[in-house]
């Protein structure tokens, strides 16, 4: 099944609910280890989102990606909101003109993201960041549809996948931001960026199961 404007829409309003129930756990994780700020800062910037929603309505998918990234980058603080800005916007360039999401479109947006997320934040794996999530769940999602999967059961494995590696993330020395002046002090520690990124990936799975 192909995802449309509506599913993408759908999706923006469960992230918007999970970043609301979840900001302060967010916020807390963000605490031991970074500006103690994140979960806040997102919560603002879905509400900021959410307040623009209704006028991307009559839009595409591109379009209405791109005002989702263009707001959070002009409304979250921090890291966060570039990070999740330039990842929704080019998520958007990589469906230009599109009005349905195949597997392989959302294959596409997922490392359009990825590669912004790293264009941006100088990061790779392994250094205790929201790429610590997305890219491990993006190559799990890739190789179900592979094995003749539905978008929903890709999604699923992906989600499973995040999970796991934002347990990883306790175990690393973060390497990047803030919570880099740790040092080995930042071990033990979840990060906060890997966490919102798998409700995220929570929230695709959740409208492709619907």
């Amino acid at each position: 099944m192909a995802a449309n404007k509506e599913h993408v829409l759908q999706f923006i309003q469960i992230f918007d609910k999970k970043i609301e129930e979840n900001h302060q756990y967010l916020t807390d994780l963000d605490q031991a280890i970074g500006d103690g700020d994140h979960g806040i800062n997102m919560d603002r910037g879905m509400k900021a989102v959410m307040e623009k929603l209704p006028a991307q309505q009559d839009k595409g998918i591109d379009a209405i990606l791109k005002a989702v990234g263009m707001t959070l980058v002009s409304t979250v603080g921090g890291a966060s909101g570039p990070l999740y800005g330039t990842a929704f916007m080019r998520a958007g360039m990589a469906v230009k003109g599109k009005d349905e999401l195949s597997a392989e479109d959302i294959s596409a947006m997922l490392q359009a993201a990825i590669d912004g997320i790293i264009a941006r934040g100088k990061a790779t794996v392994g250094e205790k960041t929201m790429l610590d999530a997305i890219i491990p769940a993006k190559e799990v999602y890739d190789a179900a549809i592979a094995e003749g999967k539905s978008i929903a059961e890709a999604l699923a494995a992906a989600e499973d996948k995040a999970w796991e590696r934002v347990e990883y993330t306790k175990t690393i020395i973060a390497t990047k931001g803030r919570a880099s002046y740790l040092g080995e002090r930042s071990i033990g520690h979840q990060d906060p960026g890997a966490t919102s990124m798998t409700y995220l990936i929570q929230s695709m799975k959740e409208v492709a199961q619907a």
